[in-house]
């Protein structure tokens, strides 16, 4: 049997190792390769203010930023709740204003409210 393992997203078993990630060359996932003894290393997310962000917790904006695709903008002090953090990526979050649904924004324009 081959320690390559099958793709986690089609499930196909044709992929292949590259440096140090396994590739699916069906559906083209990538995935890091990791040892059994190695732990997996959690993404820590933090605000401006080195404070750790979390699913579900309330932000607020401190600066005006321009938002692409709306005449409105965000004003400083905006709160964003029930942030939701992007998978793999510790720069920004997912979450939604009153008026402004659906934004990504960085997260060294937001400190924890």
């Amino acid at each position: 049997m081959s320690d390559i393992p099958a793709c986690p997203v089609c499930g196909m078993e044709n992929t292949y190792p590259d440096e140090s990630q396994f590739i699916c060359p069906d559906c083209g996932h990538e995935w890091p390769q990791q040892s059994a003894g190695e732990p997996e290393t959690a993404l820590i997310v933090r605000d401006v203010n080195g404070n750790v962000l979390q699913s579900g917790d309330t932000v607020v904006v401190i600066k005006d930023l321009k938002v692409k695709g709306s005449s409105i903008p965000l004003k400083q002090g905006t709160v964003i709740r029930q942030i939701r953090l992007v998978e793999d990526d510790a720069e920004h979050i997912e979450g939604s204003s009153d008026k402004i649904k659906g934004l990504v924004l960085k997260t060294c324009f937001l400190k924890k409210a």
